[in-house]
C-alpha cells in the first residue's frame, strides 16, 4: 500500500518536545512534508536555532518515520523560526526586535559582562540574529571583551549604526569614551541614554537583544523596564552566600517591575586545576541552583572559574570563539541553549494563550 502523509504525521505525533511538553505535529513544527513512493522528506522548524534538543528530535523523528512499513528513506531538514515572546505596541522603540533579555547581577565582580558576551556569541554562532547592548554606562567593558576599537557611524538624524562583530550587532557607551573617562550622571541622563540605545540605534531584524546591565538595582534597570516590554531577565551570581543574597534582591526588583525571570547562571562555579585536574570550590558551588529551586525559577547552568576565560576576554576574543571545544566554552553554549529554550517556552505559552482567547 502507498504511504500517505497522514501516516507520517501520525508517526511524528509520538515525538514530543521535552521543553514545550507537546508533540511536534500539534506544535506546527513539521513543514513541507512530501511522500514519493518509499521516500519521505520534511522539515522540522524549531523555535530557535540554539535548541538544546535539536539532534534528539531529529533522531527520534527519523526513527519513527523509518519504522513505517514501506519507507525506504527519510530526509529531514532542520530549520528554525524564533518567535517573539513580547507584544510590542506599534509605537515601540524597537519594533524589529523579537526578544529583549537583560543580563543582571545584584553586585559587581561576578563576571556578568563576560557571561553576556559569551552568551551572545554562542547564540549568534547557532545561527540566530543577535544584538548586544552594553547598558553598563558607568563601567562599559563589552568593547574590551570583544576587542572592538572602532566607533559606530551616526547619520544625519542622529541614529547610530551598531558595530557588527563576529556575528553580533553591538552598541556601548565605551565606544564614545576615552579609557580614563568616568561617567558622572544623574537619573535623567541615564534614562536618555537607554532611550537612545534602543530607539536611536539601527538594530534591524533581531531574534535576541541581550542587554548587559550595570550591577545593582538602580536607574538603568528601572529605565529599561519602563521603556520597553522585556522577554525576561537573566541573573548572574557567584556561588558564595553574599553574592546570592544580593542576587535575590535583583530578582525581587524585576518581579516588582513585572519582568519575568528566565533563569539564573552560576559563574565561577568551581576551579579545575589544569595540571592535576583537582576540583576546588573557591567560592563554593551549587548555591545558585539551590536558590533557583527555592524560588522556582529555571537554573541555566554553571560556568567554571578558569584562567582561559579571563585571558581570552582580556585579549578581546571571548572563549566561545577562541577555544570553542574547551569545557568553559561548552558551558557557555549549554547555558545559551537553556536560555533560548526558556525564551521559546514563554513565546509558545503566549501563542497558546492567544489561541484560547480567540476560541472562547
Amino acid at each position: 500500500m502507498a504511504i500517505t502523509q497522514q501516516q507520517v504525521l501520525n508517526a511524528l505525533k509520538a515525538i514530543q518536545d521535552p521543553d514545550l511538553k507537546r508533540d511536534i505535529v500539534s506544535l506546527g513544527f513539521v513543514k513541507h512534508l512530501t511522500v514519493d513512493g518509499g521516500r519521505v522528506a520534511f522539515q522540522i522548524e524549531l523555535t530557535t536555532p540554539a535548541c538544546p534538543v535539536k539532534d534528539l528530535l531529529r533522531e527520534e523523528a527519523h526513527k519513527a518515520v523509518s519504522a513505517i512499513p514501506g519507507v525506504s528513506s527519510v530526509e529531514i531538514g532542520m530549520t528554525s523560526q524564533v518567535r517573539s515572546s513580547i507584544a510590542l505596541p506599534t509605537s515601540a522603540l524597537i519594533p524589529t526586535i523579537k526578544n529583549v533579555i537583560p543580563i543582571a547581577s545584584g553586585k559587581g565582580g561576578v563576571g556578568k559582562s563576560t557571561v553576556s558576551a559569551n552568551l551572545a556569541l554562542a547564540l549568534a554562532k547557532s545561527g540566530a540574529r543577535v544584538g548586544l547592548m552594553d547598558a553598563d554606562v558607568y563601567g562599559p567593558t563589552i568593547p574590551t571583551i570583544l576587542g572592538i576599537t572602532t566607533q559606530p557611524e551616526v547619520d544625519e538624524q542622529n541614529r547610530m549604526t551598531p558595530i557588527e562583530h563576529n556575528g553580533l550587532k553591538v552598541i556601548s557607551m565605551g565606544f564614545f569614551m576615552k579609557p580614563e573617562e568616568a561617567v558622572v550622571w544623574r537619573g535623567p541622563m541615564l534614562h536618555k541614554t537607554i532611550q537612545q540605545f534602543l530607539g536611536g540605534v539601527l538594530w534591524g531584524e533581531l531574534d535576541y537583544l541581550l542587554v548587559d546591565l550595570p550591577p545593582g538595582t538602580g536607574d538603568v534597570q528601572l529605565s529599561l523596564c519602563q521603556a520597553i516590554p522585556l522577554t525576561g531577565a537573566v541573573i548572574v551570581s557567584t556561588p558564595q552566600d553574599v553574592a546570592l543574597n544580593v542576587a535575590q534582591k535583583a530578582i525581587t526588583m524585576f518581579k516588582k517591575l513585572n519582568t519575568p525571570i528566565l533563569g539564573i547562571i552560576e559563574n565561577m562555579s568551581e576551579y579545575v586545576c589544569p595540571h592535576c585536574g583537582k576540583h576546588d570550590e573557591i567560592f563554593g558551588a551549587g548555591g545558585a541552583r539551590k536558590i533557583a529551586e527555592r524560588l522556582e525559577i529555571p537554573f541555566l547552568g554553571e560556568i567554571p572559574l578558569a584562567t582561559p576565560i579571563r585571558e581570552t576576554s582580556d585579549a578581546g576574543t571571548p572563549i566561545v570563539l577562541a577555544q570553542p571545544n574547551s569545557p568553559s566554552a561548552k558551558a557557555f553554549v549549554a547555558a545559551a541553549e537553556q536560555l533560548a529554550a526558556q525564551i521559546s517556552i514563554r513565546a509558545m505559552q503566549g501563542e497558546l494563550q492567544s489561541q484560547v482567547k480567540v476560541t472562547f
